[in-house]
């Protein structure tokens, strides 16, 4: 068996690594996509052999699909994803999972409603190093969890009226670079050390003058007594996507995240390890999905993941 999926969005990103997941899987079949732009979605659908839907609200009501991944701007996942639930369609939705916590509680609604599977692209959920860690922690190696950190910086300033404008209008995206790509780093702490206690935060527009800002520092205090920092920003010009993790018997560090080398220190020395995520970072998540589907189990990053990612960044939002 294998899924039939119906892709919304058709951007760069999903044509690198979504589409291409969905198309190789051996539990997956790409069968329909969906784009506002004609041009555009001809193309696609041709290069990938699919039906092109010009309204995706066709597409999710079609029974050419069983399943659809929503890559669409953030402000468009609720309605998109509360309607294919609807329509019995499966939902595996591009991260952030919504604009605040309380479309993430009618979504996840939703589809238990309609008894469909409903996940989150927090991909970085599925990085080797990230299980390591996570191994670490749970078997006690480097002891108790007293500070995680992470850091993740990337200049951003897209041209007006690009494909990416719309990350920079708080209507459309629900805020700047912690919205954005900070909220994988949320994920990955409440995957490591548990749930929160409160969540807070600092914002501010140090090198641009636009409507969302450029840097955020958000502090968080789980319920362990762990506590955990995260930097995001546009303003740096040197990008970084680290993460540390400090514990009362050693320490673990992931200088870039996506390179999956590891330190691990502790009293007997440092040891380095490499433990590289696949060549599409889409792949474990997509394939997890489906197998979810077809053994109808949750999938590992579910909506009530998605959720408390969600209800982090109202916090650090204040919404």
């Amino acid at each position: 068996m294998s899924l039939r999926w119906g892709l919304i969005g058709c951007g760069d990103i999903v044509r690198k690594r979504v589409a291409a997941a969905l198309s190789k899987g051996s539990k997956c079949k790409l069968t329909a996509v969906s784009r506002a732009r004609k041009e555009l979605l001809i193309d696609f659908a041709r290069d990938y052999e699919a039906s092109p839907f010009g309204d995706w609200r066709q597409m999710v009501a079609s029974d050419e699909i069983d399943a659809v991944y929503i890559a669409t701007p953030v402000h468009l996942h609720a309605e998109q994803a509360i309607a294919a639930a609807q329509h019995g369609k499966h939902v595996l939705c591009e991260k952030p999972m919504a604009m605040s916590g309380s479309q993430c509680e009618e979504m996840v609604a939703e589809c238990k409603q309609a008894g469909v599977k409903l996940g989150v692209a927090y991909y970085r959920h599925f990085y080797p190093v990230i299980r390591r860690v996570r191994t670490m922690i749970e078997a006690g190696t480097i002891g108790k969890p007293v500070l995680a950190r992470a850091e993740a910086f990337e200049r951003f300033d897209p041209r007006e009226g690009g494909d990416r404008a719309w990350l920079l209008d708080p209507e459309l995206s629900g805020g700047g670079p912690m919205m954005d790509f900070g909220c994988h780093r949320i994920e990955i702490l409440l995957h490591l050390l548990g749930p929160l206690n409160s969540v807070s935060a600092l914002h501010s527009n140090i090198h641009f003058d636009r409507r969302v800002e450029d840097t955020t520092t958000a502090t968080f205090m789980f319920r362990s007594g762990t506590q955990g920092v995260i930097v995001a920003s546009h303003a740096p010009v040197q990008s970084r996507d680290s993460f540390h993790l400090f514990c009362t018997d050693g320490s673990a560090h992931i200088d870039v995240l996506n390179s999956g080398k590891l330190r691990v220190a502790g009293p007997q020395g440092t040891v380095e390890e490499t433990h590289p995520p696949p060549a599409n970072l889409h792949q474990p998540l997509i394939e997890d999905f489906a197998e979810a589907v077809l053994e109808d189990r949750p999938p590992r990053v579910d909506g009530n993941a998605g959720r408390a990612v969600s209800a982090a960044l109202d916090q650090i939002y204040s919404r």
